[in-house]
């Protein structure tokens, strides 16, 4: 899954932000197939289990048989064609979700080989706040960080300074 470089600053940040808000002793439905944070989540006393593979997009059964307390979805919501039914149907009151957030001075990903790993939104911070208030959440608590290289040139030196990701906390609003 990382051939080339282990995102070892987003995993820190993340474990730390989950930690603060959400009890080891609360079941996580993690979209997403399981993956290396998904096993750090349970080295951290989590009890996860992930979605299969299945296109969220057209695929929302684990989503409505779920009896999970907590969602998280980290880094997954920029894959997705229609975040907003997959934000609508989730059952659980608690959601833990990051982004990758658009960057003004580079294209949208796309990998060349896997039809998967491409993003179809690249949200700035508001896109995806109106986007959780829209489909029934309220963000409690959110952060960002940068993502540095160490290669040379200007967009390197622009990723020092830029935010690159944002997760929040939000629980459902109560209709």
């Amino acid at each position: 899954m990382y051939d080339k470089s282990f995102p070892n600053k987003r995993f820190k940040h993340t474990i730390l932000f989950l930690k603060k808000h959400i009890s080891s002793s609360e079941k996580i439905l993690d979209l997403g197939v399981e993956n290396p944070f998904s096993k750090i989540m349970v080295e951290h006393g989590y009890s996860v289990k992930n979605t299969k593979g299945e296109d969220l997009d057209e695929d929302l059964s684990n989503l409505r048989n779920s009896d999970a307390k907590v969602v998280t979805a980290f880094e997954i919501f920029e894959h997705l064609l229609s975040p907003y039914t997959v934000l609508k149907n989730i059952k659980a009151d608690k959601l833990v979700a990051s982004i990758p957030l658009k960057l003004w001075f580079s294209p949208a990903y796309r990998s060349k080989t896997d039809k998967w790993d491409r993003h179809y939104h690249e949200f700035e911070d508001w896109q995806f706040d109106w986007l959780l208030e829209k489909t029934g959440w309220k963000i409690i608590d959110h952060q960002k960080w940068t993502n540095p290289t160490k290669k040379i040139g200007i967009r390197p030196i622009l990723r020092w300074f830029t935010p690159r990701y944002y997760i929040v906390y939000a629980e459902r609003v109560k209709n």
